[in-house]
């Protein structure tokens, strides 16, 4: 897992994962995804989700807990700053980028991984945040947490090809198991989006069934944490020109 494989093998496995094109074309919607790592052992794992085997869009798939942006995620209070370099990845390759768009999409992966999992990333020490939007971001703050940018990373970006049947602008950031503030119980189940979670290592993903653009970022943040990790590592970002998958750094 240490050796990143090359552009070519990357594109090779998007296009076939991509290549049903029978849904009308859409804008794709900006989105976030949220990486949970546990690297306290020796070989680090991910939190991924099985979505529920009735759902019509990747039904019985492992995921990492994602989802669009809402209104809410332009106006919660949050404590400590996306990372400059985070930030400025973020701006890239945008129209009319804005810092309020790069808060959004980080605030937008910490609520779904909240909504889908239960589990509350930020500071349990500064109190209740005051005057929270309305909906999911009101019970977030029911339970005294504040979220904080400062502990997430933008490590991956892919759009979704055209004529798919959703089509995602996904900014892919991971976080630290340790930046967990509270755990609410029985969120996942039977009944959930998620019908379960897991810990897996990277080599236990080959084993599980996956999007493939999921793989493929996997295999990236493995080779990010081979480099260290640091915060200058640039950040992948893909997608589909004239039928073909372009792999650009950010």
């Amino acid at each position: 897992m240490n050796d990143n494989p090359g552009t070519d093998d990357y594109a090779r496995r998007l296009t076939v994962d991509a290549r049903e094109r029978r849904w009308p074309n859409v804008r794709p919607k900006d989105a976030a995804t949220l990486i949970i790592l546990d690297r306290s052992a020796s070989t680090p794992k991910v939190l991924m989700g099985r979505r529920h085997p009735n759902h019509k869009f990747m039904p019985g798939k492992f995921v990492f807990p994602g989802g669009r942006i809402e209104a809410g995620d332009r106006q919660m209070n949050v404590t400590g700053m996306l990372a400059d370099a985070c930030e400025t990845r973020l701006m890239k390759r945008v129209q009319r980028p804005t810092m309020s768009r790069t808060r959004a999409l980080a605030l937008a992966a910490i609520r779904e991984t909240f909504e889908e999992t239960g589990l509350l990333f930020g500071s349990a020490d500064l109190g209740r945040p005051e005057n929270p939007p309305p909906g999911p971001w009101s019970d977030f703050a029911a339970h005294g947490v504040y979220p904080d940018l400062e502990a997430v990373t933008f490590i991956a970006r892919a759009i979704t090809p055209p004529r798919r049947p959703k089509r995602f602008d996904a900014r892919f950031f991971s976080i630290d198991y340790s930046a967990l503030a509270h755990r609410l119980d029985g969120v996942v189940g039977p009944d959930s989006e998620l019908d379960q979670l897991v810990w897996v290592t990277f080599e236990e993903t080959r084993a599980i069934e996956l999007p493939e653009v999921t793989r493929v970022v996997l295999d990236e943040l493995a080779d990010r944490i081979a480099k260290g990790f640091g915060p200058l590592l640039p950040v992948p970002f893909y997608y589909e020109l004239n039928r073909k998958w372009i792999r650009e750094e950010l």
